[in-house]
């Protein structure tokens, strides 16, 4: 099953320099566990024995839009501050790019009820 990232169209032209596009910004169940990909930057692979918690959260404007870090374990793969999703981790996972620490995923999404239910 995949759901397909949500990206506001006023946020198109700059998302679209991190090659982020309908077809290849989505999260999908695979049997190996929940990938995340979000344009060129963001491609990783989550198995369900680390997911610890799916719900809507919100997503300020301050945080702002594309791939966003809080330097803290949140990363955020948003094109749009509506319709937002986190998946929290049961412990930091490999560092997102190298740098950043990651434990939750918020995910801005085209269809969050029917992910997080």
């Amino acid at each position: 099953m995949k759901f397909a990232i949500r990206i506001d169209p006023v946020w198109r032209p700059l998302l679209l320099v991190g090659g982020a596009t309908r077809d290849n910004s989505y999260v999908e169940f695979t049997d190996a566990g929940a990938r995340f990909r979000f344009g060129l930057l963001f491609d990783r692979l989550v198995p369900y024995s680390d997911i610890k918690a799916v719900f809507p959260r919100s997503w300020p404007f301050l945080y702002g839009i594309g791939w966003r870090s809080n330097l803290r374990g949140v990363i955020g793969l948003v094109g749009s501050y509506h319709d937002v999703v986190e998946v929290r981790l049961k412990q930091k996972a490999r560092r997102a790019w190298g740098i950043f620490p990651l434990d939750r995923l918020g995910v801005s999404l085209e269809e969050p009820e029917r992910f997080v239910y």
